[in-house]
């Protein structure tokens, strides 16, 4: 990756290389900016990719069991790694949801949005058998009634 372009570099030149973008397409990129600009090697000799998935849950729900569901998601995925060992994390309190993240590490390194959409899937379906709540932004809308008999909205909240 570099810049704003990620992708699998498919010739090196005298001035310039081909990089073939997720996408599809094929980018030329000046030599120069390879070496000038910062370059991120998204496939390292080992294969290893962490995934990151936030989620937040309601207010009310029982962090500590929240923990355990993400916990118990990730270790019951075949292409999680067990070391490092999955990270289930409370991160904090958000607007309208208690927020967490898991992290795993895959050695799926070229299907790991694959890995991440299954653990996604799971969790979802974890978390709904453990009665935990996905959050879902709050709202409220108070009426008023205004002189003449109009009703107009009173707005509260974010």
């Amino acid at each position: 990756q570099v810049g704003d372009i990620a992708g699998e570099v498919r010739r090196i030149g005298i001035r310039s290389s081909t990089v073939r973008t997720w996408e599809g397409a094929e980018v030329t990129v000046p030599n120069a900016t390879l070496v000038s600009d910062r370059v991120t090697n998204w496939t390292p000799t080992d294969k290893w990719r962490r995934i990151g998935l936030p989620v937040g849950v309601s207010y009310g729900s029982d962090p500590e069991k929240v923990l355990e569901v993400l916990r118990a998601v990730a270790c019951g995925h075949a292409q999680v790694r067990a070391e490092p060992a999955p990270q289930p994390l409370f991160i904090g309190f958000g607007e309208s949801a208690l927020l967490f993240e898991l992290r795993v590490w895959t050695d799926g390194i070229v299907d790991w949005q694959q890995v991440r959409s299954e653990l996604a899937v799971a969790l979802n379906a974890a978390l709904k058998a453990a009665g935990i709540e996905i959050a879902s932004p709050v709202r409220h809308v108070l009426l008023r009634q205004e002189s003449g008999g109009t009703v107009a909205p009173e707005r509260t909240g974010p």
